[in-house]
């Protein structure tokens, strides 16, 4: 395991595996099948590598893995970084940084601290359930808020809405950006493909109770599955549905398909929908004849053309307004109004140096 700089003097209970900063390794029955290793964090800010094109350069994880058990999750391959496999284990052995807000807070403290942006929810979810049990959010809020640091948050949780009172302060003070993530509104395809997740009505729910409180929420609608969800119908419903809500904005894009994620996508796909696997497997052809983490460029104009006019037809162009920047993507739509909602923090090259 990689955990040397992350050593404690004396841990508070027995290890179940030899990580050296490990605090305690925690079994509980409301969480069956799930072991949180508990750390001690050296550091909470990441620093996101230059190669990544990333309109952020730091980023906070208070926790690796994540019980949304989410098929597609691009970041399945850094629970690999510790000697986890990216699938079963992603989804069942979380690692908690229980000191991160406190570390955090020394951190914006320092001098040179500059007080960019901060993104949160790029490897982990900051609310999946586990935020239920630890509580880490409300440390980290407040530190960001008080050292001056924009930031901002992602999540399928509508624990989120515990913070809305700390959100609405923080916001007082630096800009605050919230996004929720929604993509699939069949509930049976949803539990399959996210069984962790909060239903889609539960998230319509939390893009509501955002919004009423004043906070602007976007929506990244992401993935969007080939042949599952990129139907006409189906979009239509899905930005009717977050229109009601009150969601500022909505990104589509297609399934990206990473090594680490790939594998255990594909079994899954195999499993429920074989006739599907040759399609992707074309739709996903690299150069050379394998997969390639991408769809075709021909299947990202059609979706980002299909995503446009659902967009239309439910009024986002009235609704453009947001402080959020991200790359461009000329593939992934045709709406020359759109703006550039901060993407995932998909890991490209090298991990992150510091995981902890």
């Amino acid at each position: 395991m990689r955990w040397d700089n992350q050593r404690v003097d004396e841990p508070g209970g027995p290890a179940l595996l030899p990580m050296q900063n490990l605090v305690r390794t925690v079994r509980t029955p409301e969480f069956e099948g799930v072991t949180f290793h508990e750390v001690a964090a050296k550091t909470a800010l990441n620093r996101v590598p230059q190669a990544s094109n990333m309109p952020f350069k730091w980023t906070v994880n208070p926790t690796r893995g994540c019980l949304h058990q989410c098929r597609y999750c691009y970041s399945r391959k850094t629970h690999e970084y510790l000697d986890f496999n990216s699938g079963r284990d992603f989804d069942t052995q979380i690692v908690v940084k229980t000191n991160v807000a406190e570390v955090l807070r020394a951190e914006v403290a320092k001098p040179g601290w500059r007080r960019e942006h901060v993104a949160l929810g790029t490897n982990t979810d900051p609310y999946q359930r586990a935020e239920g049990r630890y509580r880490l959010m409300p440390g980290i809020i407040t530190a960001l808020a008080e050292s001056g640091t924009p930031f901002s948050i992602l999540t399928k949780g509508p624990l989120l809405k515990r913070d809305l009172p700390l959100l609405q302060e923080a916001a007082k003070s630096v800009p605050v950006s919230v996004a929720v993530s929604l993509a699939i509104m069949d509930t049976g395809l949803q539990q399959k493909v996210e069984p962790g997740t909060p239903d889609p009505r539960a998230r319509l729910n939390l893009i509501k109770a955002i919004t009423e409180a004043g906070l602007k929420c976007n929506v990244l609608a992401m993935p969007i599955l080939p042949w599952l969800t990129d139907s006409a119908e189906h979009l239509d419903e899905l930005h009717r549905e977050l229109a009601q809500a009150g969601a500022g904005w909505v990104t589509t894009g297609a399934l990206h398909l990473r090594p680490g994620a790939r594998e255990w996508f594909m079994q899954w796909l195999k499993q429920e929908h074989p006739a599907l696997v040759p399609r992707y497997r074309e739709l996903y052809r690299g150069a050379r004849g394998g997969f390639t983490t991408y769809a075709c460029s021909e299947y990202k104009k059609w979706l980002g053309q299909q995503a446009a006019s659902a967009r239309r037809r439910h009024g986002f162009l009235d609704r453009a307004e947001t402080t959020w920047r991200g790359r461009s993507s000329p593939d992934e739509s045709t709406d020359e109004q759109q703006p550039q909602l901060v993407p995932l923090d998909i890991p490209s090259g090298p991990a992150q140096p510091s995981l902890f």
